[in-house]
């Protein structure tokens, strides 16, 4: 059976994105304003959740259809053999939103979506009680202009929970986030990647992570592996594959510093539990005192905003940043920050620069080649 499958990505990240869905040999694959669309059996859908490094979330699309009703909305919904896809036993909450359309109420869609899910389930497994006791079957609608898109999450927590981060330093950057840089900075097996202001290491380990092909899913569980038309043996032999794929042989090398005591510790622990430790060296160190080596990446996101709550103490940091690499030239550094005057407070244009969008906090990353 072929499912029509949708992850969702940060804007600014969709070619990254693309490109890891079209490695995993997905079909039709689509890319627009912050998703992919592609289509596959269900072994893409455990390729997906485990190899995906920039998406946040695997959705199987179940049905796209206009509604301007709630009895359009509630008749659509009723049309998908649900009783095929959810186990009488199952817990099926409801999530979604609207957009641009006459059906603006969310908690009423809500409820529309979630009694007509029930009728048919009712109906397809002939029983009069649901007693939602099994396994998590999340069910997400979205409406955009009068188009109502039905569908179920087969990831269950958001892909940027890896799980080797158990505990992070304030607004740190998101997993997803740090690999789509990781990416721009062409990071590759034999790189040497830097981060000054490394906080709980997510950066350089994403970036060890890429470099040695480890899959950001093979430490973590997806509601998918409870559901009847995604077998264990589909999963047990994604995981096996994506095993058989690290490159144990990569010459990687990533380092990050950092004032904190506190943050030095956690990004090691993480890294260890990233299966990366051995590549991975975190120290206590002043960005002042930072002295890359010319083969280097740097791949940074310096304090700003409530990272750090004083802005004058955010630019400063920046100029010390600048006059590091000025001394020290890299092969490569790629900044993401919110900070729209950063190239001010660096004393250097960028040679490049791609906007995304951290969360809903817009964000620019800049390039120095």
């Amino acid at each position: 059976m072929k499912f029509d499958l949708i992850a969702p990505c940060y804007f600014g990240t969709e070619s990254t994105a693309a490109f890891e869905v079209r490695r995993l040999g997905a079909e039709d694959v689509k890319v627009t304003d912050g998703r992919i669309a592609f289509s596959g059996p269900a072994d893409i859908i455990a390729a997906a959740n485990l190899n995906l490094r920039c998406a946040e979330r695997v959705l199987v699309l179940l049905k796209t259809y206009t509604a301007t009703t709630f009895d359009e909305l509630f008749d659509g919904v009723t049309s998908i053999p649900w009783e095929e896809l959810i186990p009488a036993d199952a817990q099926f909450p409801v999530k979604g939103s609207s957009l641009s359309s006459t059906l603006s109420s969310v908690p009423a869609c809500q409820s529309i979506v979630k009694k007509a899910v029930v009728e048919r389930l009712k109906k397809g497994h002939k029983t009069l009680m649901l007693p939602e006791t099994g396994a998590l079957h999340k069910i997400r609608f979205s409406i955009r202009k009068n188009v109502v898109e039905v569908m179920l999450d087969t990831s269950g927590d958001g892909l940027h929970k890896r799980g080797y981060r158990r505990n992070a330093t304030g607004a740190p950057i998101k997993e997803t986030l740090a690999a789509a840089i990781a990416d721009l900075g062409r990071v590759r097996r034999d790189s040497i990647v830097a981060d000054p202001f490394c906080g709980s290491g997510t950066m350089v380990i994403e970036a060890a992570q890429k470099a040695m092909n480890i899959a950001p899913g093979l430490r973590r569980r997806f509601a998918a592996e409870h559901y009847t038309f995604c077998p264990p043996e589909i999963w047990a032999r994604q995981r096996e594959k994506a095993l058989s794929e690290i490159r144990r042989d990569a010459a990687f090398e990533g380092f990050g510093y950092d004032i904190d005591p506190a943050a030095v510790a956690l990004a090691t622990q993480n890294a260890k539990l990233a299966g990366v430790g051995d590549r991975c060296h975190f120290e206590l160190a002043d960005v002042k005192d930072f002295a890359p080596r010319p083969e280097m990446i740097v791949l940074t996101n310096p304090p700003y905003g409530e990272r750090l709550g004083d802005l004058a103490t955010a630019a400063r940091l920046a100029g010390v940043l600048g006059k590091a690499l000025e001394e020290h030239p890299v092969a490569g550094a790629y900044i993401i920050t919110a900070d729209a005057d950063l190239e001010k407070h660096l004393g250097k244009k960028a040679s490049r620069r791609r906007k995304l969008y951290n969360g809903m906090i817009p964000c620019q990353v800049y390039m120095y080649y």
